[in-house]
């Protein structure tokens, strides 16, 4: 799939231009509204800074949490704002709706390398409306914002696998490319989806199977292994005939997760052992216990020491992997040793093995930074979660089609 660039829109020239970019500020805050991990918005840095250098008049437009439709000011984009204007050194206006009287007179007064970042999209019901004639009268008064000669850019990856006003529809109404960011995901995810290198390594994590459902019958016939721990092992494990007591378990998926294993039988790697509690609490005490060993009443909130070590050795030995989604509890220090372990396999596969290691974004990107680990030894993590996934099981993005040739 050819996408039409940003150095494509670069080469063409965005001086005085104004450029509306679809970033994706979907950053976690704490209780006091303080960003907690600015990943994503450091990688939407490089095309912003690209169009402020060139001489755009850089209109920016996000999301933050899900406010449904009202304006709430829990989601507003304000820490944002703050966060973008230390890191480019120059100062981003907030405006005081999203498309309205205060986005336009804003975006009207804008001079050449200036930047406005637009209030939460999703405080408009129409962002995220499953109506096309909705989205697209949305989607108008957004592209309005860029007045003539204006182009869109796309560059928040995290949202592409989204049929919405601000990632899909606007991008019907201007000239519409690709930022850096997206750009690089696609290509990279794409390498591992086309041609991976053997032995190829697929490690899922998360809280339900039916959210990886796809992504295992899809990946299950490329991959050399793939290996299950998260929340939705415990349904693997029920499928098995063991009793994971209250662990984790979506019961209407049991025959389903007995049919893969049936199917594809030792290539799905499942745990031996597991690390229980009888509370979901991070001072919880923890008990190490074989599959049937669960006591009465107890959880599961990690793999066990031998899964876990199992696991980092097949990691090690692969030449190509892609991880998605933690095999634990790993917010909890107790229950964070299995995603650790697998982790910290991928760094040394990538920097002894030669091999190439994806992260899939979502929680597994946030694992990395939450448990200190070094960035610079995965090969690529990707910012975001559901596109990743669905790129990867070979889904259409459509975010990603409509910049495309």
């Amino acid at each position: 799939m050819a996408l039409n660039t940003l150095q494509q829109l670069l080469d063409e020239g965005v001086d005085g231009r104004h450029v509306l970019v679809r970033s994706d500020f979907n950053v976690p805050l704490d209780d006091e509204g303080n960003i907690t991990d600015a990943g994503r918005i450091d990688a939407s840095l490089p095309t912003l800074k690209a169009l402020l250098e060139g001489g755009a008049k850089v209109i920016v437009m996000a999301h933050l949490g899900r406010p449904k439709g009202e304006v709430k000011p829990e989601f507003s984009l304000r820490p944002v704002a703050e966060a973008l204007s230390e890191r480019l050194g120059q100062f981003v206006a907030l405006a005081g709706d999203v498309s309205g009287e205060d986005a336009h007179e804003r975006a009207n007064g804008l001079t050449e390398g200036e930047i406005l970042l637009l209030e939460n999209v999703r405080f408009d019901a129409r962002e995220t409306s499953k109506d096309d004639a909705e989205r697209a009268a949305f989607a108008k008064e957004l592209a309005a914002l860029a007045a003539d000669n204006g182009a869109f850019v796309s560059d928040g990856f995290g949202v592409v696998h989204r049929k919405q006003a601000s990632v899909y529809d606007v991008a019907r109404e201007l000239p519409a490319y690709a930022g850096y960011l997206v750009e690089k995901e696609v290509e990279t995810l794409s390498s591992v989806k086309d041609a991976p290198n053997h032995p190829y390594v697929v490690v899922l994590g998360g809280s339900k199977v039916s959210d990886k459902l796809g992504v295992i019958e899809a990946l299950a016939e490329k991959a050399d292994k793939v290996i299950i721990g998260g929340g939705m092992c415990y349904t693997f494990l029920a499928a098995q005939g063991h009793n994971v007591q209250k662990s984790l378990l979506q019961e209407d998926m049991v025959e389903t997760c007995s049919q893969l294993i049936d199917r594809y039988g030792d290539k799905l790697v499942l745990p031996t052992d597991l690390a229980v509690a009888p509370e979901f609490d991070k001072n919880a005490e923890k008990k190490i216990v074989g599959l049937d060993g669960i006591p009465e009443g107890w959880m599961s909130l990690d793999i066990g020491p031998e899964t876990a070590q199992a696991y980092a050795a097949a990691v090690k030995d692969s030449k190509t992997v892609f991880w998605n989604g933690p095999m634990g509890v790993f917010e909890f220090p107790a229950f964070a040793d299995g995603t650790k372990a697998v982790a910290e396999a991928m760094i040394a596969a990538t920097r002894e093995n030669d091999s190439f290691t994806v992260v899939g974004g979502g929680d597994s990107a946030a694992s990395v930074r939450t448990l200190g680990l070094d960035e610079s030894g995965f090969s690529h993590i990707s910012t975001g979660g559901g596109a990743s996934l669905e790129l990867i099981e070979g889904k259409n993005l459509p975010g990603v089609s409509v910049v495309s040739k």
